[in-house]
């Protein structure tokens, strides 16, 4: 009796395990490097995921690290799970997804479209902000080619909506015209008080982009001509956190050697816990091959910056608006998975930069090939040396291994 006893026991056991095996998957992550990638977003698609829990459509899963902790995740527009991972050099770490209910969690990486200011859009996550500039500033003759940045610490919340909420207060904004014909001292200071361009203590945008590429756009060249992309023509925000947040732009046709219809497309992602952006950029209609370059603007000819190719990154120390050092530095970087022809400074003629870059000395560029058809990906983004990073030595080594790591990306197996 007991010898049945122990082999039902057996039985039910092996039962109740392959149960189990039925409702949770494995997630292997590999790191290849030589460093330990902390906080980097691995991708499993959703529809494995649901074939091998057998789950309905409206069920709820759960990630857990090797702890058997929650770790946040967020299903995105292209149906992947995505979470954060944190492999050892040249180590594995394992993950369980299974059917369960998820524990709240913040919203790290989020952003708006705003209307109500020419039609910005605008995201960020954790470490910083970033903005597009829009068609109604381009109709009213305003030339902003670049991606602007908004500076950010103190804080891992998000912060943009009440910055632009302050900067945009209409009732604050009237009273600011009305105290200028009588008390110009209290509209100076109530203006500060309301204005993204000034420190309240969580960050600012103290930033000059103007007609130039900014932190980081892309752009084709003819010849050794950059051919300025305009304001995007429209937007569609495709992810909005807690994670990830991911917009696509699409801009008006460009004229590109003689043709008149060529079209950009750009999906743009910022993932929490990452200072760059992931940009992936598509031209329609271009009939040949072309140089394609990555700029950041120069606004000192003799300023700190770091090109190069071979290891397939660039970085500029941005010396903000306020030139007596009052805003501290920003730095500027991008990061290349795929091989870069070429990176260095190009400085503007005079003529140029006094009549159409706004006084900007040039740019520190990246140039690449691009293909008809094809995708041009690649990263950019920025740090304030008043948060976390605080000198450039620091900001090009973490450039260094981002451009390692988008090279010899995590590998994801279950």
């Amino acid at each position: 009796m007991k010898k049945i006893f122990i082999l039902a026991a057996i039985a039910l056991m092996g039962f109740a395990s392959c149960a189990d095996s039925k409702q949770s998957m494995t997630v292997t992550v590999t790191n290849p490097l030589a460093l330990e990638r902390t906080g980097e977003m691995v991708e499993v698609p959703m529809s494995d995921v649901t074939a091998k829990l057998q789950l309905a459509d409206t069920a709820q899963i759960v990630v857990l690290g090797e702890d058997g902790q929650q770790v946040p995740y967020q299903v995105t527009y292209d149906e992947k799970v995505v979470f954060p991972a944190t492999v050892k050099a040249n180590g594995t770490a394992t993950y369980t997804i299974q059917s369960g209910t998820p524990d709240p969690y913040n919203v790290i990486a989020c952003g708006r479209y705003y209307p109500e200011r020419l039609d910005d859009v605008a995201w960020e996550n954790d470490l910083g902000g970033y903005r597009a500039y829009g068609p109604a500033l381009q109709k009213r003759g305003e030339r902003g080619f670049g991606y602007d940045l908004f500076t950010k610490y103190n804080t891992t919340e998000p912060i943009l909506e009440s910055l632009y909420a302050e900067e945009l207060d209409k009732e604050k904004r009237a009273r600011i015209a009305e105290l200028k014909k009588t008390d110009p001292k209290a509209a100076a200071e109530l203006q500060n008080a309301i204005s993204y361009h000034i420190d309240h203590g969580y960050g600012m945008d103290c930033y000059a982009v103007g007609p130039t590429l900014g932190c980081g756009t892309a752009a084709l060249m003819a010849g050794d001509t950059i051919i300025y992309p305009y304001c995007y023509r429209t937007q569609e925000i495709l992810d909005n956190g807690p994670l990830r947040f991911t917009v696509k732009l699409e801009f008006n046709p460009l004229t590109v050697r003689g043709d008149s219809n060529v079209v950009e497309t750009r999906v743009i992602t910022l993932d929490a816990g990452s200072y760059l952006n992931k940009t992936v950029v598509s031209y329609t209609n271009l009939k040949e091959a072309m140089p394609v370059t990555t700029g950041i603007v120069l606004r000192e000819p003799d300023g700190v910056v770091t090109a190069d190719a071979a290891n397939g990154y660039i970085t500029y120390v941005d010396p903000t608006t306020d030139r007596s050092g009052g805003n501290g530095k920003i730095f500027i970087g991008a990061a290349f998975p795929s091989l870069v022809k070429e990176a260095k400074t190009v400085l503007f003629p005079e003529k140029e930069k006094k009549e159409l870059r706004g006084g900007a000395d040039g740019h520190v560029l990246a140039i690449s090939e691009y293909e008809p058809g094809s995708e041009y990906t690649y990263y950019w983004g920025s740090a304030w040396d008043k948060a976390a990073i605080k000198t450039v030595d620091a900001w090009n080594a973490y450039m260094a291994e981002y451009a390692q790591k988008v090279r010899t990306p995590l590998t994801v197996t279950y």
